[in-house]
This record gives C-alpha cells, structure tokens and sequence, in this order.
C-alpha cells in the first residue's frame, strides 16, 4: 500500500474500493482504506473508473484536488494516531476533536499542517520538523 509508486498507491485505493463494493472480504489495510472513502463520497465514483483516475494528473493550481493525496494523508493520520507518533500527536489530536467536535474535521485540519510540513520538506529537502508540524495543530486547535 505505501508505496512510492503512483500507480501502486492508486490501485490499492481502487482495488480495495472494488472488492468493498463486490463484497469480498477485505484485508485490514484495504478496510482502513474502505473507510476513508466511505467518508469521501464525493471521490468514489472517480475509483469505479480505473482506467481514467489511474492515470489522471491532477493539477492543484486549477483547483484540481488529487483523491488520491487526500485519503492517503488521512491514512498517515490514522498511522500516526494508532501507534502516538510522533509523541504526543494522539493528545494534539483529542484537543482537536474537543475544538471541532468532529474527529473527520479534526483529521482535515491536521492533514492540513501534515500537507504544509511534507510541502516544505520538497522545498528545502530538510528533514520533516515535528515540532512545527505540532505548532500547526495547536495553531488549528486554538483557531488561528
């Protein structure tokens, strides 16, 4: 599933989609990923259509939102929670919860300090900072 390959990433989303909708049994990554798009109806119908979604480019300055990028940075929320890495993050993230009172508007706003952090990671080819990925939740969470 987390692969670097774009094609590989995409056809788990699609694959896992498939068997859901078809009732096979799922493995426990393919029912996180069920889960998400269960979440995101707005992005099933794209993963019913393999052969287009596959290889689409979305592009995001033409308010082009990749499916795909979205529930992939839920699934490394979801990651970080299950296992309180980087330390702290399940607290930051109940904080959250207590703020939006919504644990999938709590994920949004933390995926948007992940988003932030792994952009600035492509820019500066700087390790991920955790801290200021932290400070970015607080930030959310206090509402700035």
């Amino acid at each position: 599933m987390f692969s670097s390959d774009r094609q590989t990433h995409r056809r788990a989303f699609v694959d896992a989609w498939a068997k859901a909708r078809s009732g096979q049994p799922l493995d426990p990554v393919e029912a996180q990923i069920v889960q998400i798009v269960r979440m995101h109806p707005q992005y099933q119908n794209a993963l019913t259509d393999p052969e287009r979604v596959l290889q689409r480019h979305f592009v995001p300055t033409s308010g082009d939102e990749n499916p795909f990028l979205h529930m992939g940075l839920h699934i490394v929320i979801l990651e970080q929670l299950s296992i309180d890495r980087p330390v702290g993050i399940r607290h930051l993230h109940q904080t959250l919860i207590a703020v939006t009172g919504d644990p999938h508007t709590a994920e949004h706003r933390m995926m948007d300090c992940l988003a932030a952090g792994l952009w600035r990671v492509q820019q500066d080819r700087k390790p991920f900072d955790d801290e200021d990925y932290f400070t970015c939740i607080q930030h959310a969470a206090a509402g700035r």
